[in-house]
Formats: C-alpha cells, sequence, structure tokens
C-alpha cells in the first residue's frame, strides 16, 4: 500500500468561514472550506453534474451548494444529496503549525 503525501495548500489565516478557496495540486482542482464550525474540508471542486466550481458555491452547515445548479454535496463524505445522485473525491485535511494539509 503506498503512503499518502502531505502537500500544504494554505494557512489557516487565509480560510474564512462559509468561503471556498481553490488550490490545484498535482492537476487536481481542490476546493477547501472553513465551516462555521470551524471544521475544514477537502474535496474535488467540480461538480460531478454540471462540472461548476465548488469553491464559489454556497456553504451552508456542513454542505456546498453548486453555483451552477444548487446540486447540495456533504462536506463531510463528498456525497451528492438526494433527489441528485453522485459524489466527488474527499481529501483528508491536516492541520500543523496553522498550516494546512491535504493528504493525497
Amino acid at each position: 500500500m503506498q503512503a499518502m503525501e502531505k502537500i500544504k495548500v494554505t494557512t489557516l489565516e487565509e480560510l474564512t468561514p462559509l468561503i471556498g478557496k481553490k488550490v490545484i495540486v498535482d492537476g487536481k482542482q481542490i476546493g477547501i472550506f472553513l465551516t462555521e464550525s470551524g471544521e475544514i474540508h477537502a474535496i474535488n471542486n467540480v461538480c460531478p453534474h454540471k462540472q461548476g466550481p465548488l469553491s464559489e458555491g454556497t456553504v451552508s452547515g456542513e454542505y456546498v451548494y453548486c453555483p451552477l445548479h444548487d446540486q447540495k454535496i456533504d462536506l463531510r463524505t463528498g456525497e451528492v444529496q438526494e433527489p441528485d445522485t453522485g459524489c466527488v473525491q474527499k481529501y483528508e485535511v491536516e492541520v500543523i503549525d496553522g498550516a494546512v494539509y491535504i493528504c493525497l
């Protein structure tokens, strides 16, 4: 089994609650989200339905809504919520000394 690589993508200071941040790592668009509860989530930034940029969507609770067509995606799991279907890749996040890392 291949070990996961930690990659620094931002800092806590650069994150704003309820506002997504797009980063590109190894050619992948990843959305980083800081929720009102203080949780940080990282998911594939591209909506599976119309390829909307999820980092530009509205964040509410632990969900982000695609800015193109309002598809609701759970930031904790990457699962699209009913009545829609699908999912986006979820990435593990670690915070070390104020730096935010994702694991690939």
